[in-house]
């Protein structure tokens, strides 16, 4: 017969899990900046959202079918396009910079993950004009917030990548 376990902290199953204040002194940094991440999709969710809303009434107006996904109206294309890439970007983006932090450096994880989000957020900035849409502004400007997001994500990768092959050796 196999004796109980003794009652000590290390045989309750929440010994395995570090308490909060320990992770969070040396992982505020990325935590902060996912925070922001998440903040900037959400916020672009609601415009999207809301310029969803405006454009049904501006076409109930005028008479109008509103297809928002068929209809090709330009402004909704571009707050769409602003929300669905910020979504296609976080999960490589966020993995990447928690990695980074875990297996490399917080500090430059949080630096090159700081640069990202910034990028991201100035996205729509660059993307189109907001009351005509996409195609009504030089379709090279926006590389002005994609470059950065790009070569943050690039600095990250390349620093898990290097730390794993060193691993190896």
């Amino acid at each position: 017969q196999i004796p109980p376990l003794p009652r000590t902290p290390m045989a309750s199953k929440t010994a395995l899990i570090p308490k909060a204040s320990l992770i969070a002194g040396e992982f505020v940094g990325p935590g902060i900046v996912t925070f922001a991440y998440l903040s900037v999709y959400y916020g672009f969710l609601l415009n999207a959202a809301f310029t969803k809303r405006v454009l049904e009434r501006r076409y109930k107006a005028e008479d109008k079918k509103f297809d928002r996904y068929f209809g090709q109206d330009r402004v909704m294309l571009r707050a769409d396009r602003i929300h669905l890439n910020t979504l296609e970007h976080m999960v490589p983006f966020l993995g990447m910079m928690w990695l980074h932090a875990v297996f490399v450096d917080v500090r430059s994880a949080t630096l090159a993950g700081s640069i990202g989000t910034i990028a991201r957020a100035l996205y729509p900035f660059f993307l189109g004009s907001r009351g005509k849409g996409l195609g009504f502004i030089n379709s090279k400007i926006v590389f002005i917030s994609t470059m950065p997001q790009y070569l943050s994500l690039l600095y990250l990768a390349q620093g898990v990548a290097r730390s794993f092959i060193k691993s190896l050796y």
